[in-house]
C-alpha cells in the first residue's frame, strides 16, 4: 500500500495496555489462556456439527458451525498481535499491517453482524413459520445465507480503508489503542481529511445499526409470536433457545456500541481499551458457552461424540 502525498511516515506505534512488567506479564498469561480456550470451544462447535449426523442437517447448527468459524478468525485478527505486543516492548506495526489488520477486524465485525442477523431471520422462520420452515430454510438456502454473510462482510469496509490509506499522515505515528481502528488512525492525519472520516461514519452506522434494526424486529416478532402461542412446553422451550441468542445480540452489539458511541477524548482511552478487549477477545470465548454448549442437542451430541471415542 503506497503513501499519498510523499508522507514520511512509514509505521505506527501501537501504545497497547500500559502498566509495569508484572502487569504485561499477568495480562500475557490472562489473553494466552483466553485465546487457547476460545479456539478450543469454537473448534469443538464446529467438530460436533461436522460429526453428528443430527446438528449438520439444521439450518441453525451449520450457522452455528460458520459463526464458531467467524469466531475464531475474528479474535485470531487481533489477540495474537495483543500477545506479541505484551512480550516484546517495541510494539512497533507497520503501516501496511495496520491498515490490512483494520481491514480482515472490521470485515470480520460486519460478517459478524450479518450473521447475527441471519440467525435471527432463521429463528424468526423457524417460530413464525413453522410449517414452511423446512422448505424455506434448505440446506441450499442456509448456504447461500452463509456465503452472502462473508460476501458483503468483506466488501462492505473496502472502499473506507483505501479512501483512509490515501490520506497523508506526517507524524506523530503513535496510535493510544489495541488495535487499528479507524479513530485514532483518523487522528494521525494531516488536514485536509476531506470526506474519509464521513465516509467511515456512514458505512459503519449502516451495518451496525441497519443490522441491529433486523435483529430486534425479528426477535420482537417472535417474542409477540410465543406469547400468543397456546402449548407451554412449546413457549418455554423456544424462549430458551432465543434467550441465549439475544443475549450474544446484547453482548456484541453493547459493547460496540459502547466504543463507537462514547464521546472522543484522551480521558475516555482506557475504557476504549477495556470495552475493545470485551468484545474482541471474551466475548468470543463467552459466545460458544452461552449458543451452544448450553444446549441439550449439543451436549447430547458432545456426550455421544465422547462415548464413541471411549468405546474405541
Amino acid at each position: 500500500m503506497e503513501l499519498a502525498n510523499g508522507t514520511g511516515v512509514r509505521e505506527f506505534i501501537l501504545m497497547s495496555f500500559g502498566g509495569g512488567q508484572q502487569k504485561r506479564v499477568l495480562l500475557l498469561i490472562f489473553f494466552t489462556i483466553l485465546y487457547v480456550l476460545t479456539l478450543a470451544e469454537n473448534i469443538t462447535i464446529i467438530t460436533l456439527v461436522v460429526l453428528d449426523t443430527h446438528l449438520s442437517r439444521q439450518p441453525m447448527y451449520l450457522l452455528l458451525s460458520n459463526f464458531s468459524w467467524l469466531e475464531i478468525c475474528y479474535v485470531s485478527a487481533t489477540v495474537p498481535r495483543m500477545l506479541f505486543d505484551l512480550t516484546f516492548p517495541h510494539r512497533i506495526i507497520s503501516f501496511s499491517d495496520c491498515f490490512l489488520q483494520f481491514y480482515i477486524f472490521f470485515s470480520l465485525g460486519s460478517t459478524e453482524c450479518f450473521f447475527l442477523s441471519a440467525m435471527a431471520l432463521d429463528r424468526y422462520l423457524a417460530i413464525c413459520h413453522p410449517l414452511r420452515y423446512p422448505q424455506t430454510m434448505s440446506q441450499d438456502f442456509c448456504c447461500s445465507l452463509m456465503v452472502t454473510c462473508w460476501i458483503l462482510g468483506f466488501l462492505w469496509h473496502i472502499f473506507p480503508v483505501v479512501l483512509i490509506s490515501k490520506l497523508s499522515f506526517c507524524g506523530p505515528n503513535i496510535i493510544d489503542h489495541l488495535l487499528c481502528d479507524p479513530g485514532p488512525i483518523l487522528s494521525l492525519a494531516c488536514p485536509p481529511l476531506g470526506i474519509a472520516p464521513k465516509v467511515c461514519e456512514i458505512f459503519m452506522n449502516a451495518v451496525v445499526l441497519g443490522n441491529a434494526f433486523f435483529v430486534v424486529l425479528s426477535y420482537s416478532v417472535v417474542i409477540f409470536t410465543l406469547l400468543k402461542a397456546s402449548f407451554h412446553g412449546t413457549r418455554r422451550k423456544a424462549f430458551s433457545t432465543i434467550s441465549f441468542h439475544l443475549v450474544v445480540v446484547t453482548l456484541f452489539y453493547g459493547s460496540v456500541a459502547a466504543v463507537y458511541l462514547t464521546p472522543a477524548g484522551e480521558n475516555q482511552s482506557e475504557l476504549t481499551k477495556a470495552v475493545t478487549v470485551f468484545y474482541t477477545a471474551i466475548t468470543p470465548f463467552l459466545n460458544p458457552l452461552i449458543y451452544s454448549l448450553r444446549n441439550d442437542q449439543v451436549k447430547e451430541a458432545f456426550l455421544k461424540l465422547l462415548r464413541r471415542k471411549i468405546s474405541v
